[in-house]
């Protein structure tokens, strides 16, 4: 049984209020938020948060730990994966279970859930799918099976063919079957853009990393997330479009809430692409950077602070190839796609947002820091009402996990890749200037991150079931379909 907390003297952030409280913890539970030493319990063990924000725990509802793309394989493990993650202030991921083809769900969700029995904080799972039966009744008991696994969200790919692909036929088909209580997690690029534009620079021999964001231009993501969006309009399924890395792409979803027709559209977006761009593929390092949507010019690059309103969440697309494997092939499309970022999530979403946004705008640009009510809002409580985990995840309320952050914002931090607890051995942001770091981290009650040691022990995490999809009121479009 957890014991019993106090973190005094924080200021506790929510998606309602910034507020001076004390919060209370039992048996793993948020017992109360309290006035200020409002309540005392001799027996509980206090920690001082006093200088530091109290937020929810971090829900990263995209990440690949331990992943098997049945191409390339991370070198790490669930408890690799989840000590990085709660080192980050993330107490929550929702990672993904694959069906490879001849599986059924099932089969799938038992074989990933062996996988991720080390791990050290909670976890959900969607499930990505490679092979629905064509029957429609057929498919739609399958999804409807899935669903009540715990698994209300699916995965689908318009690129990566033959592995993952999906053609349109495919999209129309398992829309159709979802019952209206599932969401479809959508990776948007126009796999024939994709094919052409990589197939031409083959041809002319223009394969080093230098091009590979060439070989997936931006048009690609922008023209498939508004044909997705479309065919999930025509089939009435409510899909969530991921790691949009261009501004263009999180207008469109915008521009879909305002055209107030259709079922529920949500999107998000990803640290690299408010912190990165494609100069990084003719400069040093430029493995480092190597995935899927790469790295944008600066003209398509998202503005954190333009877009966050529309954006449900801010989640890493966590992916921990080794440094070794990056470099095997100067060929880019050779390379493993992809990129670490669970420990750096939260110190970057809140320096982008809030420290850097200050001071643009004290600067005279017409920006405005990230309100904190919201910072709460992309990193915790939407992903997890999204996805079916609130309120027991991404909230500070009564009977909720104890799953907190305290994070301190004073000092001025430079991130270091030796200093990561990734297995890779490299970091995408090494020698960038954040503000702030993470000073304790609790999951479930457990102390779990404290002063840059870490307490827990690896199998402590557990499967959180996802509730059916409903719409969350706060984030639904205006005419978004609700349930009773």
């Amino acid at each position: 049984m957890a014991e019993r907390l106090i973190i005094q003297k924080g200021t506790v952030v929510t998606p309602a209020a910034v507020l001076a409280a004390d919060v209370l913890v039992d048996g793993g539970r948020i017992a109360g938020v309290v006035e200020p030493g409002a309540v005392a319990w001799p027996d509980a063990r206090a920690i001082d948060a006093g200088g530091c924000l109290v937020f929810p725990g971090v829900v990263d509802p995209h990440t690949h730990i331990q992943l098997d793309t049945g191409i390339f394989q991370t070198v790490d493990n669930w408890e690799i994966g989840t000590r990085t993650a709660a080192f980050g202030g993330v107490t929550t991921v929702v990672d993904f279970a694959t069906q490879f083809p001849g599986m059924t769900f099932p089969d799938a969700l038992e074989a990933r859930l062996k996988e991720c029995e080390p791990a050290l904080i909670d976890y959900g799972l969607h499930m990505m799918i490679t092979d629905l039966p064509h029957d429609p009744d057929e498919a739609r008991r399958w999804l409807e099976e899935l669903r009540d696994l715990g698994v209300p969200s699916i995965k689908l790919y318009t690129t990566y063919r033959p592995n993952y692909y999906a053609d349109d036929a495919t999209l129309l088909h398992t829309f159709r079957a979802m019952p209206d209580d599932m969401l479809a997690m959508i990776h948007c690029e126009n796999d024939a853009m994709v094919t052409d534009a990589t197939g031409r620079l083959v041809a002319a021999g223009k394969t080093s990393w230098a091009y590979h964001g060439q070989g997936r231009p931006p048009e690609a993501e922008v023209e498939s997330i508004r044909r997705v969006m479309h065919l999930a309009k025509v089939a009435g399924a409510a899909v969530y479009i991921v790691h949009n890395s261009t501004a263009q792409s999180v207008r469109q979803v915008a521009k879909a809430h305002r055209a107030n027709e259709g079922p529920p559209v949500f999107c998000e977006t990803c640290p690299q692409y408010f912190w990165l761009d494609d100069s990084r593929y003719t400069a040093p390092n430029a493995e480092h950077f190597i995935l899927q949507p790469p790295l944008r010019p600066r003209a398509w690059q998202v503005d954190l602070l333009d877009v966050w309103r529309t954006i449900s969440a801010v989640s890493t697309d966590h992916c921990d190839y080794s440094l070794a494997q990056k470099q095997e092939h100067r060929d880019f499309t050779k390379t493993p796609g992809g990129l670490p970022g669970l420990e750096t999530l939260f110190q970057l979403t809140y320096t982008a947002g809030v420290h850097q946004a200050a001071e643009r705008q004290a600067a005279g640009e017409p920006v405005a820091p990230i309100p904190l009510t919201d910072l709460a809002r992309l990193l915790a409580t939407d992903q997890a009402r999204i996805f079916g985990l609130f309120p027991r995840k991404g909230a500070i309320l009564p009977g909720s996990d104890a799953d907190l952050l305290i994070y301190d914002p004073e000092p001025a931090i430079t991130i270091r890749a030796a200093d990561q607890h990734t297995i890779g051995g490299y970091c995408p942001y090494d020698g960038m200037k954040v503000q702030g770091r993470v000073q304790t981290v609790i999951a479930r009650g457990d102390v779990l991150v404290e002063d840059g040691a870490l307490h827990g022990e690896p199998g402590r995490g557990q499967f959180v079931r996802g509730e059916p999809f409903v719409p969350p009121v706060s984030l639904q479009a205006p005419n978004a379909r609700s349930r009773t």
